[in-house]
């Protein structure tokens, strides 16, 4: 995908996307130093792990499962201190712009980031809607906005999938936490009376007032992540959106994956058979330049 091709989908879906932002996003700039890799050694020499680079064969989330194991089981404690290794981070100008694109056209932005770098962009409050049942643990509805929507599909929010930094327990590092988060969303879609896979009327369902709602209700425009292997809690969701438009294909909803291709990545050719089977399509830009500071973004 060059940068016409990527400017061609923001302008064809302006009016009804959803954005779903990575790590990427802090690694694109003059200093590239914004990357949960180097956080991730640092936790680890801290507690007596000792890792010069991370190691091919184990992933992030396995590595913190390691340093979990070493920090005797502080789970909590360790989400702090990875929060407080990003508190310094600030947005760049193509946070901005990006932020900015995403207000002028009212569309939701899920991150798989823990930091409020996007939210700094945007001058957004957290913001949740009065329902029961809220913890700390999945405050899967709450969002930093500028106006509160009771349908997450009808303006912009930015909603962190993976669990934000002020609520230090819903951090999800590893892959316990992955597992945890994948229990918690299928009890919703596939269990009750009201289960998404079963109800006709998609309101009725108890993931309605979260991020998840996005995943099964909007086009997706993902970049700035990897998707591999380790990201187990997002590819079973996508698997389990393809499942649901294969059940009700009138609620088909496209999606794109943008990235830059790696010669030296051999997962690569595997990653993209997955996500093109499950409805993703994998097109290629020229450089990160034709996807953080692409034109249109300035549409």
């Amino acid at each position: 995908m060059d940068a016409m091709a990527l400017t061609d989908v923001l302008r064809e879906n302006s009016d009804n996307l959803a954005l779903v932002i990575g790590n990427g996003i802090h690694r694109y700039g003059p200093r590239r130093v914004n990357s949960w890799d180097d956080l991730l050694l640092n936790l680890a020499h801290r507690h007596g792990v000792e890792l010069d680079k991370m190691p091919v064969g184990a992933s992030a989330t396995e590595i913190f499962d390691v340093i979990e194991l070493h920090a005797r089981g502080r789970s909590g404690e360790l989400a702090k201190e990875f929060c407080e290794l990003m508190r310094d981070w600030r947005p760049l100008e193509h946070h901005r712009q990006i932020i900015d694109w995403s207000i002028r056209h009212a569309t939701p932005v899920l991150t798989t980031n823990f930091d409020e770098v996007l939210s700094e962009a945007a001058g957004a409050q957290l913001m949740r809607p009065k329902v029961e049942g809220f913890t700390d643990w999945y405050p899967w509805d709450s969002r930093y906005a500028l106006e509160l929507f009771k349908n997450p599909c009808d303006g912009f929010g930015i909603w962190h999938v993976n669990g934000m930094a002020n609520y230090a327990r819903s951090i999800r590092l590893g892959l316990t936490h992955y597992m945890g988060s994948v229990q918690r969303t299928r009890s919703w879609l596939h269990r009750g009376e009201e289960r998404l896979f079963e109800a006709k009327d998609r309101e009725r369902w108890a993931g309605r007032s979260t991020w998840v709602h996005l995943v099964f209700n909007k086009p997706l425009l993902i970049f700035g992540l990897g998707l591999r292997e380790n990201e187990v809690f997002l590819r079973w969701l996508l698997i389990e959106r393809a499942r649901y438009f294969a059940k009700f294909p009138d609620r088909r909803k496209p999606a794109w994956y943008a990235y830059t291709h790696n010669p030296d990545d051999i997962t690569q050719k595997g990653r993209h058979f997955f996500l093109e089977n499950i409805g993703i399509r994998c097109v290629e830009a020229s450089s990160y330049d034709a996807i953080y500071a692409n034109r249109g973004w300035q549409a």
